[in-house]
């Protein structure tokens, strides 16, 4: 990634007022949104175009799991958290190496632990 470079963030989030509110709080921090995806399609498309830079996952998309985009992001070596309400046992193991952030979360944790996954810019 170049040198001064913003980072591009995905979210893939089905709550719609949550993924606002984080699109907000990362705009602010200086990121660009790659996309808001509220359900498995669309993140899929968004990650196999190239878009991001990083993602943000929760981990169950009104009742459909985002593993596949899990699997997707890692397959393209692009780094990711889990946000999720739900703990580690009851999650797909496709999030095992993921950092794993617990709903609900201050926005200063959120955008220290998405400056701690990406590559050195």
């Amino acid at each position: 990634m170049a040198v001064n470079q913003v980072s591009r963030i995905l979210i893939v989030e089905d709550e719609p007022l949550i993924g606002l509110m984080l699109e907000e709080v990362l705009l602010n921090a200086g990121f660009e949104i790659a996309g808001l995806a509220t359900k498995l399609e669309p993140a899929l498309a968004i990650i196999a175009s190239g878009a991001c830079d990083v993602a943000i996952l929760d981990a169950n998309l009104a009742g459909e799991s985002s593993a596949p985009a899990a699997v997707a992001l890692t397959a393209r070596g692009v780094p990711f958290v889990v946000l999720s309400g739900y703990n580690a046992e009851q999650r797909d193991k496709a999030f095992a190496g993921a950092l794993s952030l617990k709903k609900p979360i201050k926005p200063e944790t959120l955008i220290a632990a998405l400056r701690n996954i990406l590559p050195a810019q």
